[in-house]
């Protein structure tokens, strides 16, 4: 059901897609008055004025975007820019970013120089900063408490972890637990980190190649065949499924890729990693989901299978 917006009480601005998100599962859906370039859920969010563009061109293979990715590191530019005159125009009393990755979204630097010199004193400003389940936990209450809802923020940060936890303990009761890598970037490759390596033994299946808590690290092709995981799931930060597919070449071209113990099983998945595993926020849940549904299908149908990730 699309979002409904009134006159908001509080004025949110979200410069994040998980912060929106983490917005919405608070019930403050309708004290949104503006989103980011990449908020698109829940439906109706759309509808906001959008705060913020990406300096890059985001379109073309994972190779060509870390390629511009890398330039601007170089050239020590920021990624994402932020519309100060509209930021101001909204006159929001609350701001959400983030501080944890300044190649996914704006940086919380970005909105500390955007509120220089507001007048008033300016807005509070929220910074998402989980780098494991317990920090999106953290986060879902902080985000409450700033914007006056405390005993929400604890129900959902509460009911989040309540039903991981139920989704865990089925998942332990199965035989096998598959190594499983995850892959984040395609090209070059990244393992997917942070909680990515948690929801993966939540799973019931042992990670391979990333740490919990750590950022994603790059990893070498020589790494993948050296670890010959018995099941693949790449989900990239940033694509959808039919994007990942259209750049799929850059891992399943690779020298050895038949050979491995996961794609001579049939268990090599896509998975939409735009919408799941890379937003910190409430859908890590159904990012669980999908791992255990992806891994265990003879104790798991959540109806994901077809729809948020696809079999290779």
């Amino acid at each position: 059901m699309a979002a409904r917006y009134s006159a908001p009480t509080m004025r949110i601005a979200s410069l994040l897609p998980s912060a929106t998100e983490i917005v919405a599962v608070l019930g403050a859906a309708d004290e949104l008055v503006a989103r980011s370039h990449e908020c698109d859920f829940p439906a109706g969010i759309e509808n906001l004025p959008v705060l913020t563009e990406a300096k890059i061109d985001s379109s073309g293979s994972s190779a060509e975007i870390h390629a511009r990715m890398e330039t601007a590191a170089t050239d020590a530019l920021s990624v994402y820019r932020v519309d100060v005159d509209e930021l101001r125009r909204l006159a929001p009393d609350v701001i959400v970013t983030q501080a944890q990755c300044e190649v996914c979204a704006v940086s919380e630097n970005d909105v500390i120089a955007a509120l220089a010199d507001w007048p008033g004193g300016g807005p509070d400003l929220v910074s998402l900063r989980a780098e494991d389940l317990a920090g999106v936990y953290e986060d879902i209450r902080r985000v409450g408490a700033a914007l006056g809802r405390a005993e929400a923020g604890e129900r959902a940060a509460g009911a989040m972890r309540d039903r991981i936890t139920r989704i865990a303990l089925e998942a332990s009761d199965a035989d096998w637990k598959p190594r499983l890598l995850v892959i984040e970037w395609m090209e070059p490759l990244m393992a997917g980190g942070n909680w990515m390596p948690e929801l993966v033994t939540l799973a019931g299946a042992e990670n391979l190649l990333s740490q919990a808590g750590r950022h994603s690290p790059w990893i070498t092709w020589d790494d993948v065949r050296a670890a010959d995981p018995d099941a693949i799931l790449i989900t990239p930060c940033g694509f959808d499924i039919p994007r990942t597919l259209s750049d799929i070449a850059a891992v399943t071209d690779r020298p050895g890729w038949a050979e491995l113990a996961a794609v001579r099983a049939g268990r090599v998945g896509v998975a939409d990693g735009n919408a799941f595993f890379n937003r910190p926020g409430p859908r890590l849940a159904e990012s669980l989901e999908i791992l255990a549904e992806f891994l265990h299908p003879e104790f798991f149908d959540f109806g994901h299978a077809g729809n948020n990730f696809r079999r290779l």
